[in-house]
């Protein structure tokens, strides 16, 4: 027979499969995670619960593909473009009922982008972006009693992104105005702290038994972006006559979809072990793909490991990605049929992605949802 707390943990190392998308690249042009949170744990809640939690994201990305194939000639010649992104999501879930629940993501971000081509190719320079980014409201819903099905259940959400962020961040730019001087731009699309689009979110997420202290996880979300170009010029026309058609900056649809297990080590211990498939698409569900985007995809391994005490719970997870695509674009694809030569734009990917989650829980019943009896049969027991 299990202890509350060892139903608590199981839940909690949850929280080390994060629903998100943090583009380990510039393929993406901004960080971004689910509207509700980074954690499955976050949403069990009782009625008037609340859980405040912090996730701090970092990568480093640097290896440049095109397709799937990598180009390591950019960095034995010292070519390629190095983007350092740091993330701060501040997150607030709320238990409406023991069913529904709300919740709030305010992301902050720090990010820094080195690179020859945007300076003249004379030498290379580094450009900032920092504050606020877009913001996002949401609602979800358990499906399944949990007081009924307590081996497993799945939720499904709905919510808002804000253009909160700023998406046309400047800084200056070297060897690229008139007699080789420098010119205050827009950064790169990849390190714009928003997109300047309205956006919807729509998610769902699953847990279920297999057997004692084991259990599989998964979910995934879409962000349906329908502004088609938010008027960022992007001077990558500058760069040669054949770009025109990504003087603009394009505002696109994003996703990701995660599964894998987790078990339970110890009463304060849980790991996980699963496989995540995140990216930014070649063209939108709602609205026209115009503009310049970098779509690609990253496949991952994402282990990781948690830590829990009472209310509060830590947590850590490093996806290693083993698979990347930069397929072509929509303005790829028109370059292509317009001068009949093949054309397939690059983006730089990260090798890994570091993910640290702190909680706590407050307010309204604080015991583990469901709540039980010490002589009941616990979720995640066969």
């Amino acid at each position: 027979m299990k202890t509350t707390s060892s139903l608590f943990l199981i839940l909690f190392s949850l929280m080390i499969i994060p629903l998100t998308m943090n583009a380990q690249g510039c393929v993406a042009i901004r960080h971004f995670s689910s509207s509700m949170g980074n954690e499955l744990e976050g949403n069990l809640l009782r009625k008037g619960d609340f859980q405040a939690g912090m996730n701090y994201r970092y990568f480093k990305s640097f290896r440049h593909f095109k397709g799937t194939e990598e180009e390591p000639d950019r960095v034995s010649n010292n070519t390629e473009v190095i983007n350092y992104s740091h993330s701060w999501d501040f997150s607030l879930n709320y238990g409406i009922t023991d069913r529904l629940y709300a919740g709030i993501t305010i992301p902050t971000v720090l990010n820094e982008r080195s690179s020859l081509y945007e300076h003249g190719r004379e030498e290379r320079n580094m450009t900032f972006s920092r504050g606020l980014a877009d913001i996002r409201l949401g609602v979800g819903y358990w499906i399944l009693d949990p007081e009924k099905h307590e081996n497993g259940n799945f939720a499904m959400g709905l919510g808002l992104k804000l253009p909160t962020g700023n998406y046309n961040a400047t800084d200056i730019f070297y060897n690229v105005g008139p007699e080789n001087s420098s010119q205050v731009r827009p950064v790169d699309q990849s390190i714009q702290p928003g997109d300047g689009g309205f956006g919807l979110t729509v998610d769902l997420q699953f847990y279920r038994s297999l057997a004692t202290d084991l259990f599989i996880y998964g979910g995934g979300f879409y962000l349906l972006n329908p502004r088609e170009t938010n008027g960022i010029r992007t001077f990558r026309e500058t760069l040669s006559p054949i770009l025109q058609n990504e003087a603009v900056m394009s505002v696109p649809d994003q996703y990701a979809v995660r599964a894998g297990l987790g078990y339970n080590l110890s009463s304060q211990f849980a790991a996980s072990l699963g496989a995540r498939f995140e990216g930014v698409p070649v063209e939108d569900v709602i609205g026209g793909s115009g503009g310049f985007r970098r779509p690609g995809n990253v496949l991952s391994i994402d282990p990781g490991i948690s830590y829990m005490r009472n209310n509060f719970s830590i947590n850590l997870n490093v996806p290693v990605a083993f698979r990347r695509e930069r397929p072509q674009s929509v303005t790829d694809l028109e370059t292509e049929r317009i001068t009949g030569t093949p054309r397939n734009g690059d983006a730089a990917f990260a090798d890994y992605l570091i993910n640290l989650g702190i909680s706590y829980r407050f307010g309204g019943n604080r015991a583990t949802f469901p709540e039980i009896e010490s002589n009941s049969n616990l979720p995640f027991i066969e």
